[in-house]
């Protein structure tokens, strides 16, 4: 049975690994676009490996996503922002791992035994997606903020506005998809695992 159990984490491990791959290389895959904005779902998929694999596992999923920005940044930039932004790994890497880290605790050592599971992966999703908003977008105004505002064509001074106007318009419609798709692709994915 624990050899099963290892069995079945590896394949999904591995499964998401490919996901994540497929989704930060095919645009349309990891990014809605909308006529005003681009919504990420990328981090559903970390949220749903902390989810169904725990924290550690949704680390290493946030991790490869985060690798794999860092690497773009500098070999194929998704944006003219890419290399300004994604070329430090404490705004790249960091706080895609932090997404795992935060949706698995939270999930696991607060939610679960609390409340209607369905509503736990929820919050974990809508939680799991501000980390990454906040600490991406928080790491860019402390260490990139002036070279950031003349990318974007603000006053260094007018950038604390433009960045929390960032995260109404594109950080909470993100959270709220996140906590709509985590426990629609999660709970099917847990009944697995856990048979």
């Amino acid at each position: 049975m624990k050899k099963r159990n290892k069995t079945t984490r590896l394949v999904l491990l591995g499964l998401l690994t490919a996901i994540i791959i497929i989704q930060t290389i095919i645009p349309i895959l990891g990014y809605i676009p909308t006529p005003i904005l681009s919504l990420t779902i990328i981090q559903v998929t970390v949220i749903i490996a902390a989810i169904v694999l725990g924290p550690v596992d949704g680390a290493i999923i946030g991790g490869v996503w985060g690798v794999i920005t860092f690497v773009r940044a500098f070999t194929y930039p998704t944006s003219p922002l890419a290399p300004i932004i994604f070329t430090n790994p404490l705004i790249s890497v960091f706080p895609r791992v932090m997404i795992g880290v935060v949706a698995g605790l939270l999930f696991y050592k607060v939610l679960k035994n609390r409340m209607n599971e369905t509503i736990a992966m929820s919050i974990s999703g809508v939680v799991g997606s501000l980390t990454n908003t906040i600490l991406v977008l928080g790491f860019v105004y402390l260490f990139v903020r002036e070279r950031y505002a003349n990318a974007i064509g603000v006053n260094v001074e007018d950038l604390l506005p433009a960045i929390l106007a960032i995260v109404g318009t594109n950080g909470v419609p993100e959270a709220i998809l996140s906590g709509i798709l985590t426990p629609i692709i999660a709970k099917p994915l847990l009944k697995i695992r856990k048979k």
